[in-house]
C-alpha cells in the first residue's frame, strides 16, 4: 500500500485542522515508526506524549530521545495519558479495531495516521537519495562525514542497529531536523518501494553507484519456501524509479555510466533529466557479460565486475563521462579527477578500485549537492575511517590478517576478492553467505571465489551445498574445474555447517568461527570473511583470536 493511503483524513481536513497548541498522543514510541512520529512532532514544537507496552529497559530505541522533552507512559496505555493528549497517532500496523482507539474515539480525541503526517509535514530540505547494487552504503557514509566535516548537519533516524533504507525510515527521517537529507535507499526488487521513497522524501538529487544481480529471489511474507522468481532487467527498471523520481522532482541524477546496465536504463525509461555521469580510467581486468536491454548479451572489458567499456549493436555503448578518475594508484589511493571544473587529485582512505568510484559519486555529490570547496571535500576525505563491515580488518593472528567484509552478491564478491587479492596476495575467503538470488545465486558467489582467491573456507549451509555439488560433478568429469585442484583449494570446517537461516544471515556465530578456524591452518597472507554473517558476529571472530594470543 503506497503510504499516503494510511490516511484518515482528506487534504481539507488536514488543511482545516488546528494544531496550534495541541498535544499528540504516539503508540508504540519503543518502535521504529512511533519513535520517529514522536521526533518529528518534537523537532516541530508540539508537545508530545508517549505509550508503549515495553518497559523502559525494553524500549529499543530509548537513547534516541536524549535532549527531547518527552513524557513517555511504559507498559500500557493508562488514562492519564488519554487525559494529556489531543491527538492520537498508532503505528500503522495497529488495527482500527484495537481497544486504545476505540477508547481514543469515545473520549472525542482525533485520530491522525502515518499518511496523515506525511501530509502534514513534509521535508523542508534538500533530499540526496544514493541507490544502487553495490557501494551505496559507503558512499552514503561517506558523504555525510564529508558534509559532518564541512559542519553540515544531515538528518539522523538515531535508531541503533537498524538500516537507513529499512520500511519507513528514509521517509519520515527527511522530517527531522537537519541541515540536509543523505539517505542511502535500497530495494528488495519490490515495484513500487523506491517510487514511493522518492515521492515522500521528495528528493532532489539521486545517486546510482551500479545495478548488478541482486535480490532475484524473494520469499512471498507468509511462505518462506514460495519464491517469487524475478529477471535481472525487472529488477534493473525498480532501480529506475530512483532515476525516474528525480527526475519529475526535477532534480539531479549522478549516475555510474561504466556500467551499460544503468546507461541502457536511461534508454529504457526516457530519461530527460539532469544528469552526471562519472567512472574511472584504468586498465581492463577481463572480458565479461551482462545482460542487455535489447535481449543480447552486452561484451564489457570490465574494470570491477559489470562495469568497463562496452558496445552493443543495438546502439548501447560506453561514452567518455563528465568526471573521470584517472591516473589511480591503489598503492597510495590517490587519482586525478577530470571534470567540467579542471583536473583536481584526490587522496582517499579506503582500498580498492571499487572504492575509486565511491568516492567519485560523493566528491560529486559533495561539490553540487552541498556546494563544498574541492579543500573542503579533501579534508572529508581524509579524516573517513570506513564504513563498518567493508573490508574491516578485525585481527592479527600469527602473522595473518583477518578482515570482514559484507558482500553478499556475486558481483560484490568477485569485486572485492580481486582487490583484496591484488592488495594482499595469496587469500582465503571464508564464505558465510546464503545469496538472496537463490541456489544459482550461492554457484555464482563460489565460481567468483574460485576465479580469485588461493583457498575457500565454505562455513554457511548453503556455499557448503554448492561445494559438494561441484566436487561431485568434477569427481565424475562432469565440470570445468579439475577435481584435484578443487581438493585443494576447500578447506572444511571439523563440523559441517547446518542450515542456520533460511534467509541471508547465512551462518551463525559458531559456524563463523568455525570458518576462521579452518582458514587459519592455510598459508595465505589473509583471511576475509564475507557477507552478512561475518559482519553480524564479527565480535565472535575478534573473541576467538583474542582467546589464541
Amino acid at each position: 500500500m503506497n503510504s499516503l493511503e494510511l490516511s484518515s483524513m482528506s487534504d481539507e481536513e488536514l488543511a482545516s485542522l488546528d494544531l496550534e497548541n495541541k498535544t499528540f498522543g504516539v503508540i508504540g514510541v519503543c518502535g521504529v515508526v512511533g519513535n520517529l512520529v514522536a521526533r518529528i512532532l518534537m523537532d516541530r514544537g508540539f508537545d508530545v506524549v508517549g505509550t508503549d507496552i515495553s518497559s523502559k529497559e525494553d524500549c529499543r530505541f530509548y537513547s534516541s530521545f536524549e535532549g527531547y522533552d518527552i513524557e513517555i507512559f511504559f507498559g500500557g496505555h493508562p488514562d492519564e495519558f488519554f487525559e494529556k493528549i489531543d491527538f492520537i497517532v498508532p503505528p500503522p500496523s495497529m488495527p482500527k479495531t484495537a481497544k486504545v482507539l476505540e477508547l481514543a474515539n469515545e473520549k472525542g480525541i482525533d485520530l491522525i495516521e502515518l499518511g496523515d503526517i506525511f501530509k502534514l509535514f513534509s521535508p523542508d530540505k534538500n533530499v540526496m537519495c544514493i541507490g544502487g547494487t553495490n557501494g551505496k552504503t559507503t558512499t552514503t557514509t561517506l558523504l555525510k562525514h564529508i558534509a559532518y566535516s564541512a559542519g553540515i548537519k544531515p538528518c539522523e533516524h538515531n535508531l541503533k542497529g537498524m538500516q537507513g533504507n529499512n520500511e519507513f525510515i528514509p521517509s519520515l527521517q527527511t522530517r527531522l531536523n537537519g541541515d540536509l537529507a543523505i539517505l542511502e535507499t535500497g530495494t528488495d526488487g519490490t515495484p513500487g518501494g523506491l517510487k514511493s521513497i522518492i515521492d515522500l522524501t521528495h528528493a532532489n538529487f539521486g545517486i546510482l553507484t551500479n545495478i548488478t544481480v541482486d535480490h532475484l529471489q524473494d520469499p512471498h511474507e507468509n511462505d518462506e519456501t514460495d519464491f517469487i522468481t524475478r529477471s535481472f532487467l525487472e529488477y534493473a527498471k525498480v532501480k529506475g524509479e530512483l532515476v525516474k523520481g528525480i527526475e519529475e522532482n526535477n532534480g539531479t541524477l549522478i549516475y555510474n555510466s561504466d556500467d551499460p546496465t544503468v546507461v541502457g536504463l536511461f534508454k529504457e525509461i526516457g530519461f530527460k533529466g539532469d544528469a552526471i555521469s562519472f567512472g574511472i580510467e584504468d586498465e581492463p581486468c577481463r572480458i565479461g557479460t551482462k545482460p542487455c536491454w535489447c535481449g543480447r548479451d552486452i561484451e564489457i572489458n570490465e574494470f570491477i565486475s559489470g562495469c568497463g567499456t562496452f558496445e552493443c549493436e543495438c546502439g548501447i555503448k560506453y561514452e567518455k563521462p563528465m568526471y573521470l578518475a584517472k591516473n589511480i594508484s591503489l598503492k597510495d589511493r590517490t587519482f586525478t579527477l577530470e571534470s567540467p571544473e579542471g583536473q583536481t587529485d584526490f587522496t582517499i582512505t579506503l582500498d580498492g578500485l571499487h572504492n575509486v568510484y565511491n568516492a567519485v559519486g560523493a566528491i560529486i555529490a559533495a561539490r553540487r549537492f552541498l556546494n563544498l570547496s574541492d579543500e573542503e571535500i579533501q579534508k572529508g576525505l581524509s579524516t573517513f575511517e570506513g564504513t563498518a563491515g567493508r573490508m574491516d580488518i578485525v585481527a592479527e593472528v600469527d602473522g595473518k590478517t583477518i578482515m570482514v567484509d559484507y558482500a553478499h552478491n556475486p558481483a560484490g564478491v568477485e569485486t572485492i576478492l580481486k582487490e583484496v587479492t591484488k592488495i594482499y596476495g595469496d587469500t582465503t575467503v571464508v564464505i558465510t553467505i546464503t545469496s538472496e538470488s537463490g541456489h544459482e545465486g550461492d554457484i555464482e558467489i563460489l565460481e567468483k571465489a574460485l576465479d580469485n582467491v588461493k583457498y575457500i573456507v565454505p562455513a554457511s549451509h548453503d556455499s557448503r551445498l554448492v561445494v559438494d555439488e561441484l566436487l561431485a560433478s568434477a569427481k565424475e568429469g562432469k565440470s570445468d574445474f579439475d577435481y584435484e585442484t578443487l581438493e585443494n583449494t576447500f578447506v572444511f570446517t571439523e563440523v559441517d555447517p547446518e542450515q542456520a537461516s533460511k534467509f541471508t544471515l547465512g551462518a551463525s556465530a559458531e559456524q563463523v568461527v568455525e570458518g576462521v578456524k579452518a582458514a587459519l591452518k592455510t598459508d595465505s597472507n589473509i583471511i576475509i570473511v564475507l557477507g552478512e554473517a561475518g559482519f553480524k558476529f564479527e565480535s565472535a571472530i575478534l573473541d576467538y583470536c583474542n582467546g589464541l594470543s
